[in-house]
């Protein structure tokens, strides 16, 4: 049966592609490769962003395993200007999916990015596959699964996280122990 885990990266130190953990994050991440460790896994999917890079990095050295790096898991850019009330704009966005501000993407677009990556590791051999992602694009990665995930649930999401999803069921839990 196809396993999804859908991972949130650790604390990082802000929101560019170049951030880094913090010191508390680089322990989130070893803790996290730990946690790992009891689900069989094949594969390891992550943002190229650095933070989730180095979330999954302890887990795919005692697995020896490669991360592979795809686009699709990058965050989800709400704008290029930064917004005071980013937060109201951001629940906007959950409220219309359609709607774009200046240099950003909709949750509609990245709702798309979302379906196209998992309909590709749906498709791959591997049946045990961790994902990497970002608060926002992790909520629009479980949203396939159930449309229920949305702005509430963005913000319930801890650093790191850890969902379980089984593809053939559907079935989304939540397994990390924080």
């Amino acid at each position: 049966m196809k396993t999804i885990y859908i991972v949130r990266h650790a604390k990082a130190e802000g929101q560019p592609f170049h951030a880094s953990l913090t010191a508390e994050g680089e322990e989130q991440a070893r803790r996290l490769a730990s946690f790992l460790e009891k689900y069989p896994v094949d594969a390891i999917y992550s943002s190229p962003f650095k933070r989730a890079l180095q979330t999954i990095q302890p887990f795919a050295e005692r697995k020896g395993l490669s991360i592979i790096e795809d686009d699709r898991l990058g965050e989800r850019i709400l704008s290029e200007k930064d917004f005071t009330d980013w937060k109201q704009k951001l629940r906007e966005s959950f409220e219309d999916f359609s709607l774009v501000f200046p240099g950003g993407e909709s949750n509609e677009q990245g709702l798309a990015r979302a379906a196209s990556f998992i309909e590709f590791v749906v498709e791959r051999k591997e049946d045990h596959i961790v994902v990497v992602s970002h608060g926002n694009l992790t909520t629009l990665l479980l949203r396939y699964f159930d449309e229920t995930y949305g702005y509430d649930e963005l913000f319930a999401l801890t650093n790191p996280d850890v969902y379980l999803v089984k593809v053939d069921e559907g079935r989304v839990e939540r397994v990390w122990e924080s």
